[in-house]
């Protein structure tokens, strides 16, 4: 078990603030060149897409967590609603100019139907921001972490990252085939940085410089089967954290709930790789992906690279983004 002292030794000599200026809010997405944008493009060989999103519904994983709960869809209007709107009309027709639009519903067969959805930004699949942890009281590249109010945050908010779009460069490391788990990892055993290593070469597949390196857990999948949000899972050791800073990796994403192993490794912290990646490094990690159908076609191919396309949302100020990431083969 390492301490407090090793893990901000760690976070020393990881620390991205200021390798891109002061003012930065990128982090390692700056490795996303525009040779990387036009490199990854030219991966797409078949034309083959693979939606690595889970379903937003009330069936998803958050049911368990009081803090978070799955996202509820409402219609505001329907079918239901179609005598009513032709009674009375929705109130910017009835107060349209002169009554222009009086008697729209009468003599139109236009109808239409309206929804809405209520939900945390981290439901699902997503990304988190920058802004979503921090520790001594500061976020990535030094910014306080009271710029980040109820207003939302000031600094390293997920609309400071919409301007990359967040595309590159993909790459699956497939943990369940390489320990040849029948579908997921055995809880308690963490992902080690050598254990990357050795997956990559098995692929016959080399990190990059801006890559978005995919984590393959199998945990998903075991939701799907048990339906428990609370499933124990496997993911990286936070010691991996180094590994993504010496490869310059752009982003990692997994499809378990919080990408690194729910055992923390560092006496006396919670998910210190969620601290080392978002406040020191500026790495923005990607939880709740499937992986299920992309996995399946790069062991039929032997291909572990691809496009990958997964722009979050530009809320402004939020500390996470909802996203339907795809992979294009």
């Amino acid at each position: 078990m390492a301490t407090l002292t090793d893990f901000r030794k760690v976070g020393d000599s990881v620390r991205n603030w200021g390798r891109w200026g002061a003012a930065d809010e990128l982090g390692t997405l700056n490795f996303i060149t525009p040779a990387k944008i036009a490199a990854a493009a030219r991966l797409v060989r078949h034309g083959k897409v693979f939606p690595l999103g889970i379903d937003f519904g009330s069936s998803g994983p958050q049911g368990a967590f009081q803090f978070r709960q799955n996202p509820t869809h409402l219609m505001t209007v329907d079918g239901g609603d179609a005598e009513t709107l032709v009674e009375y009309g929705p109130k910017w027709l009835r107060n349209s100019v002169a009554g222009q639009l009086s008697g729209f519903f009468e003599d139109n067969p236009f109808r239409f139907n309206d929804d809405m959805v209520i939900m945390p930004l981290q439901a699902a699949t997503q990304w988190d921001a920058f802004s979503h942890v921090y520790y001594d009281d500061k976020l990535y590249n030094g910014f306080p972490a009271n710029s980040v109010t109820s207003l939302g945050a000031f600094h390293c908010g997920i609309d400071k990252v919409d301007s990359k779009g967040i595309t590159s460069r993909g790459v699956l490391l497939d943990l369940v085939k390489y320990r040849g788990a029948d579908t997921f990892l055995t809880p308690g055993e963490p992902i080690t940085p050598d254990e990357l290593d050795e997956v990559a070469a098995r692929q016959g597949v080399t990190i990059e410089s801006g890559d978005i390196v995919l984590v393959r857990t199998g945990w998903w999948n075991r939701f799907l089967e048990a339906g428990d949000g609370t499933e124990p899972y496997s993911g990286l050791d936070w010691r991996c954290a180094q590994w993504l800073h010496e490869r310059e990796i752009a982003a990692v994403a997994a499809d378990n709930l919080m990408v690194e192993d729910p055992v923390s490794g560092v006496a006396g912290t919670f998910l210190p790789m969620h601290m080392l990646c978002l406040r020191d490094m500026g790495l923005m990690l990607g939880e709740y992906w499937d992986f299920t159908a992309l996995a399946a076609d790069c062991a039929a191919d032997g291909v572990y690279e691809f496009q990958l396309i997964a722009p979050p949302l530009r809320v402004i100020g939020a500390v996470g983004s909802p996203i339907n990431p795809i992979a294009i083969k």
